[in-house]
């Protein structure tokens, strides 16, 4: 039995790129529409989920980087960005916000239906591994404890707000400058190799309780992220 073709919504004002760009994915064996005003393109992903987003981030009507922060307050639908800007704080904002990739233009449409089926790829191996994650968090914040799979880790305070900090939005990349204003109290005097001292100790305490779950990530240059 065939499997059904992913459905992808190219969000793009500029129709010749949209154009090409619906080609190249409808060769590669997807199916394709496109929006060309941003909230159009919210309209129609609240109306019919597209499998996965590609998202440009200059749009009339609503721009892609509020596109992605309302979508991202009612849907989990992948989202690959597309960007002219190439300074790191625009792509480091677009994955704050919860897009899944991105890339920079001028781009081949090859390199976008890559991104796009490595997307859908790790997506789907994340959701078939789900039921047998053996890196199933619990945070109790009445009690300031956190556990994974049933065993509770034995956390300083500040281990606690930093683990449960990465562990509020799996998959978000948080820099160490964020991890400094929202893990740390104001009055503590903490410097990078701090931040990274507390992640190491983490990690011998997850790994002391579960030897098969590593869900810190680190993300080289920027920071860390956590994903079971």
């Amino acid at each position: 039995m065939t499997s059904p073709r992913r459905r992808v919504l190219v969000v793009e004002d500029e129709p010749t790129i949209a154009d090409i760009l619906m080609d190249y994915l409808r060769q590669s064996g997807f199916d394709a529409d496109h929006s060309g005003d941003g909230r159009q393109a919210l309209e129609a992903i609240r109306a019919n989920p597209p499998d996965l987003v590609v998202l440009d981030i200059m749009l009339p009507g609503l721009d892609g980087m509020s596109v992605c922060r309302e979508v991202r307050g009612f849907s989990a639908v992948p989202i690959v960005m597309v960007t002219a800007r190439v300074d790191e704080i625009d792509r480091l904002l677009g994955l704050d916000l919860g897009a899944d990739d991105y890339v920079c233009k001028p781009f081949s449409p090859r390199e976008v239906v890559a991104r796009v089926t490595a997307v859908l790829r790790r997506i789907g191996r994340d959701q078939g591994a789900r039921s047998a994650d053996p890196c199933r968090i619990e945070v109790d914040e009445a009690g300031q404890r956190i556990s994974i799979d049933g065993q509770r880790l034995d956390l300083t305070p500040t281990e606690y707000r930093l683990l449960s900090l990465l562990a509020s939005q799996p998959g978000r990349i948080y820099a160490r400058a964020q991890i400094l204003d929202l893990a740390y109290r104001h009055n503590e005097d903490v410097s990078d190799r701090t931040i990274d001292s507390h992640i190491k100790n983490i990690r011998k305490k997850i790994a002391a309780v579960s030897t098969d779950c590593d869900p810190i990530h680190s993300v080289y240059g920027v920071g860390y992220r956590f994903e079971t």
